[in-house]
């Protein structure tokens, strides 16, 4: 078993000094054995107010917006290039704190850098344009950064989605305040760090960690903060916007889905049952866009459900410090709190109906696991059909032609991502046009990268995260217009 030595106390980083919290110290669990690993300062409303102000201070000495974005892109890429020369540190603090593999780990790293260098890249390309009025005039348009950035970052991916928002943020000469997830918020610390190496000023970032309801309440409506970035719960992002209206601020919320593959009778099996190992059982199921239910032909049904079955009985689950190499392996769920829920969300399916062909049930070992589990008989009207389980839990549900295909896969509230697995090039761009969600994924899921944009229909949220629409998040679009003289 590898082990790694942690350091028994983690403070926050506010402008370019790390610091204790107003609200004292928070415990970190380690998910693998159920043990306290580490204890991380908490923050209060005024050490928000603290971070916002160093942050305010920073983008209004323009020392940002002022260089030429060459030279802020090249900063920002620095910022990725640490967390590469550093991943064999960072990698198994992140999966102690989080549970994962320590592969899944080291994958999540080696994204977050990814934006630094994209988003590094494209610093020096986000160009205004002139618009012609006449021999009269010379108009032209600019785009100016908003300023204060406030990020509220979710606890399943907490590297690679702090990474997605400050990496546009900076290269787009904002600055940012990021309050972590209290569930793992110890590799946060490596950003900080990062940010040393490559030259950022102090106050352009800032990160703290604590409880939503202090500091992410606190961050989400200060009048100081001029945009806010936020992924989690839909009820939460409900209360941030209502919080950012206030103030008149725009938000970019990133809400989860219930995200269907629909499986027609000549898809190819053999890649579909490939794609699922990472579409539901890729960081124990809690990913926002997850493979969480399979709408297959009834023709194909049994073949479908016997071998997801295999591959879920053939995962070797247990502590992610152990799973070094990509593989059949998954990890421990984040908490108790999270396991509970998932296990609850399906002895409830049962109850309606559903049957576990296999999984279900919490493992009868130390640390916050939830076998890996394929529930059939699930039809739409179910709690689990609709509700996100945010956990290794796939829900199969039959369907006989392609139009009540494509009406289940819209059937919930949400519209995050979709895909379809077919050899038909005419039904799967059907698919595509008619399935409601932002993004869609034909023979293959997670298709796309960094480069390709992220975000949801209906309560899967708003706004654009990834690819150059996602530099529009973090701009604010100036006109100049100028009266030229007669001479």
């Amino acid at each position: 078993m590898m082990t790694t030595e942690i350091k028994a106390f983690w403070q926050n980083y506010i402008n370019g000094e790390f610091v204790d919290g107003g609200a004292g110290r928070l415990d970190v669990d380690n998910p693998g054995t159920g043990e306290k690993l580490a204890e991380q300062a908490l923050a209060d409303a005024r050490d928000v107010d603290t971070a916002v102000a160093a942050a305010r201070a920073c983008h209004e000495s323009n020392v940002l917006f002022d260089m030429r974005p060459v030279e802020r892109g090249r900063i920002v890429r620095k910022i990725g290039d640490y967390l590469l020369d550093h991943v064999h540190e960072i990698a198994p603090v992140l999966t102690l704190e989080s549970g994962k593999p320590l592969w899944e780990a080291r994958k999540e790293i080696e994204g977050a850098a990814r934006y630094f260098e994209y988003y590094g890249n494209q610093a020096e390309t986000l160009e205004g344009r002139s618009i012609p009025l006449g021999a009269g005039y010379f108009d032209f348009t600019t785009y100016e950064p908003y300023g204060v950035s406030g990020q509220i970052i979710p606890w399943n991916f907490p590297l690679e989605m702090t990474a997605r928002g400050i990496a546009a943020a900076l290269a787009t000469a904002n600055t940012c305040v990021v309050k972590t997830p209290e569930i793992d918020p110890l590799s946060l610390y490596y950003f900080c760090k990062a940010a040393e190496y490559a030259g950022l000023p102090p106050g352009a970032l800032n990160i703290l960690c604590g409880e939503g309801t202090v500091a992410g309440a606190a961050l989400s409506s200060h009048s100081d903060v001029n945009q806010i970035v936020f992924t989690g719960s839909v009820p939460t992002g409900v209360a941030i916007a209502s919080a950012a209206a206030k103030n008149v601020v725009p938000c970019v919320l990133e809400l989860g889905g219930k995200s269907a593959a629909i499986v027609h009778d000549d898809a190819d099996i053999d890649n579909f049952i490939k794609n699922v190992r990472m579409g539901i059982f890729f960081n124990a199921g809690q990913v926002c866009s997850a493979m969480s239910r399979a709408i297959v032909h009834q023709s194909v049904n049994d073949e479908v459900v016997e071998r997801l079955v295999d591959v879920a009985q053939n995962l070797s689950v247990g502590p992610g410090i152990e799973r070094t190499e990509f593989g059949p392996n998954m990890g421990a769920m984040v908490s108790e709190k999270q396991c509970d829920r998932a296990e609850k969300i399906c002895a409830a399916a049962e109850r309606e109906g559903a049957k576990a062909a296999t999984g279900g049930r919490k493992m009868n070992q130390p640390g916050y696991f939830l076998e890996p589990t394929i529930m059939t008989s699930v039809t739409q009207d179910m709690e689990i059909a609709n509700e996100e389980v945010f956990g290794p839990v796939i829900s199969v549900i039959n369907f006989i032609d392609d139009d009540e295909a494509i009406r289940l896969s819209n059937a919930t509230s949400y519209g995050l991502v979709g895909g379809v697995f077919t050899r038909d090039l005419d039904r799967a761009t059907k698919v595509a046009r008619e399935m409601r969600a932002g993004q869609i994924f034909v023979n293959e899921w997670y298709g796309g990268g960094v480069e390709t944009p992220f975000g949801g229909y209906g309560k899967s949220g708003y706004g654009r995260e990834k690819g150059r629409e996602a530099l529009m998040n973090y701009v604010q679009t100036k006109n100049v217009a100028i009266k030229l003289s007669d001479r």
